[in-house]
């Protein structure tokens, strides 16, 4: 061999090596996949509009404390992509996501479609309601808000949007962790109907399990991260006025902050999503029921002695919003922790997703009746709604005199439900131990009250299986769920090891609720609002089995029937427009009329009012209502805080109905971490001129300067 030819030989080999030693070093292209995550405003109509959640038709929006927010993430293994979105809303139903998905296939053509995208809402009972179209879930909304479902919609398309353009290989990490003092069974006697020797394989009546998918880049960087925890996001009450994403939003802002450093909120590269799981029976508000007045213990039933008292679950904290910021915390913490350890899984294996949509009274399934010993075929049933639903439960009670556990019909309430829809005699049998209040399933007029048609979807990424359901499951119908569909897997392929179940709540359509057989005897307000009858989760346990197999064995399933399409009805909507602002005689638009205090220091509130237009006439995605600046060295003015920070609260106060003239109050609690120095408060907004048009408008404060606590003025 000539000395070219040993050099070309010699040259070889250190290229093979070199290939070697970079196969030794990254990891497998059964571990890579392409990943892309966004993060996108839904912040809709902050004032004036019926939050969703506790149906309480005088809780209005009257501003802000928390912006809420889209976040999606992108799962791609060269041949299946998967689009998994957590929204800070109540839930979400068929008409948003089909919205989102035509919006999409604008850009897209047909690369985001019914199976592909799972879009989940944490379940915040502090946001603007009225973007359902299904007549029982916007009827405490005053019916249809457009405003509320144009802004969802258009952020969530947004926030897949930026996922898409962020695309970039990646790799995949799951780990599981355990949070205490953060949650507790709202509905414990209903849970201690299950089997005995099933609930003796739990530690607790509740799941304190978080699940973790986290996010890397193949460079290093740190993408994103996905908390799935079992918690109602309801340590803001029914008597609270401002938007908010509540603790699981303020944990993902908590994330967020921690990563993104010095960036904005909703402005960063790395996103935290805190969604939600089997969380129908689960409450936040950790120091359980108690009258509301006397402080005395609720009765078994959770009713109180007294013509006006009723009984109220509570946080941890002195008031709602500290309640919020410590399981908001507890949340974050251990998230962080987990995050942090190093010791996660990496999933591999490639993307499998399948959805059907299934009309659920057509439906039957198999049931093994303990007390008869025997296997009965069940079926479900029209939707209804029961006696106890209308009780509400601890973490917001209901209106008139219903209770919980309600097994018995009323001849009044009877009378009352007859003239809107009666149920048919199969309905009473069909529905057994609920009392029938509502037919829903009945009920035409206007158009439809509840969904027969609802979506289950599943996607299979490696060994993590992610099961999205259509409602809330409480912790029993959740573990059954997992449970089923771990089994499933198993036999179906053996090849996949280990799988990690998750339970991904309030998906694609809601549904209400779904409780065990055994729960639903009890009738607490889980069980009065499934709304399928007693066999509700036997069929989706069913469903979920064949979801599975099919995933697991990557075979295709029939679309099913096609839900109905609501956005062609006439959809009834009472919220009157903004018809036109006017500023108080005197003063102008964005004029300061309430200045802050000189000074100030960290853990005080600074507070300023504004002359100020609807907030309405701009929801102000994407931007803020209100920026605290500080004055740099070079006389530039940063922002340090916006309307999604935490410090901050925006509240909007009608001044004179017949003049068009409003007020903004902004409240700013300077953190201890703040920086000493010159600050300032500006309020952005815009006014309804009354000949027509909408216009912008600023206002700022007047300098205050903030000292640290160890220095006297």
């Amino acid at each position: 061999m000539d000395s070219l030819g040993l050099g070309l030989w010699l040259g070889k080999c250190g290229l093979i090596m070199i290939c070697l030693l970079i196969g030794l070093l990254m990891p497998s292209a059964a571990s890579s996949y392409s990943i892309g995550i966004g993060i996108s405003d839904t912040t809709g109509p902050v004032a004036e509009v019926v939050f969703m959640g506790y149906a309480k038709m005088d809780q209005k929006g009257s501003g802000l404390h928390l912006r809420t927010f889209a976040r999606s993430f992108i799962i791609d293994d060269g041949q299946q992509r998967f689009v998994f979105v957590s929204v800070d809303s109540a839930m979400i139903g068929h008409d948003v996501k089909a919205a989102v998905l035509r919006n999409l296939e604008s850009h897209y053509n047909n690369l985001y479609t019914e199976t592909n995208v799972m879009i989940s809402g944490t379940h915040t009972h502090s946001s603007p309601g009225g973007f359902m179209m299904d007549v029982l879930f916007d009827i405490s909304t005053y019916g249809f808000v457009k405003e509320s479902f144009t802004a969802l919609v258009n952020g969530i398309t947004k926030s897949i949007d930026k996922a898409h353009n962020a695309i970039v290989p990646g790799r995949i990490f799951i780990i599981r962790g355990e949070v205490l003092d953060a949650n507790i069974n709202r509905s414990p006697l209903a849970y201690l109907n299950n089997p005995r020797e099933e609930r003796e394989k739990y530690k607790y009546n509740v799941d304190k399990d978080l699940m973790q998918l986290q996010f890397i880049a193949l460079n290093g960087q740190p993408l994103g991260v996905i908390n799935w925890f079992a918690v109602h996001p309801t340590s803001m009450n029914n008597t609270n006025h401002l938007v908010s994403s509540d603790n699981v939003g303020y944990a993902s802002v908590l994330f967020e902050k921690k990563m993104n450093k010095n960036n904005m909120i909703g402005k960063g590269s790395f996103v935290a999503a805190f969604a939600s799981s089997n969380l129908g029976d689960v409450s936040p508000n950790t120091r359980g029921p108690k009258c509301e007045f006397t402080g005395n213990p609720c009765t078994l039933q959770y009713t109180c002695d007294g013509e006006k008292e009723r009984c109220f679950s509570s946080g941890p904290g002195r008031d709602m919003f500290e309640s919020t910021s410590i399981i908001a915390h507890k949340l974050f913490d251990e998230a962080w922790n987990l995050w942090i350890s190093g010791t996660a899984t990496e999933v591999k294996g490639p993307v499998r997703v399948v959805h059907r949509f299934v009309e659920m009274p057509k439906q039957k399934a198999n049931f093994y009746n303990e007390t008869t010993k025997k296997m009965e075929e069940v079926q479900g049933c029209f939707p209804a709604m029961g006696y106890s639903f209308a009780a509400g439960t601890t973490d917001g009670p209901g209106s008139f005199a219903f209770e919980q556990g309600t097994t018995t019909s009323n001849p009044f309430w009877n009378a009352v439900r007859n003239f809107l829809a009666k149920p048919l005699d199969e309905d009473v049998r069909c529905h057994g131990a609920k009392p029938i209040l509502l037919a829903t399933g009945r009920m035409v007029l206007p158009y439809q009250w509840q969904p027969k048609i609802v979506s289950t979807h599943f996607a299979l990424v490696g060994n993590v299986a992610i099961a999205g359901v259509p409602g809330e499951f409480t912790t029993m119908s959740g573990r059954r769920l997992r449970n089923t569909v771990k089994n499933a897997i198993a036999n179906a392929d053996k090849s996949i090891e280990d799988v990690q179940v998750i339970v991904a709540g309030l998906c694609n359509t809601y549904s209400d609720y779904i409780a065990t057989p055994e729960e639903y005897q009890i009738q607490r307000y889980e069980g009065a609002s499934t709304i399928f009858g007693p066999h509700t989760l036997t069929i989706y346990l069913k469903q979920y089995t064949e979801l599975a197999i099919h995933a697991a064995l990557k075979i295709a399933v029939e679309s099913g029937p096609t839900p109905l399409d609501l956005s062609k009805e006439k959809l009834i909507s009472l919220v009157p427009p903004v018809l036109f602002d006017s500023p108080k005689w005197g003063t102008e638009f964005g004029e300061c009329v309430k200045q802050p205090s000189r000074f100030a220091r960290p853990g005080d509130v600074v507070v300023a009012r504004f002359i100020s237009g609807h907030p309405r006439n701009n929801f102000m995605t994407g931007s803020t209502y209100l920026t605290i600046e500080k004055l740099e060295e070079d006389e530039t003015w940063t922002s340090v805080a916006t309307d999604a920070d935490w410090e901050t609260k925006f509240i909007w106060e009608r001044t004179s109905i017949i003049l068009g003239s409003s007020q903004v109050i902004i409240k700013w609690e300077i953190p201890e971490t703040v920086l000493p120095g010159e600050y300032r408060i500006r309020h952005n907004g815009y006014y309804r001129y009354i000949l027509g048009g909408v216009y912008p408008y600023q206002g700022v404060t007047g300098t205050f300067h903030v000292k640290t606590p160890n220095l006297n003025y």
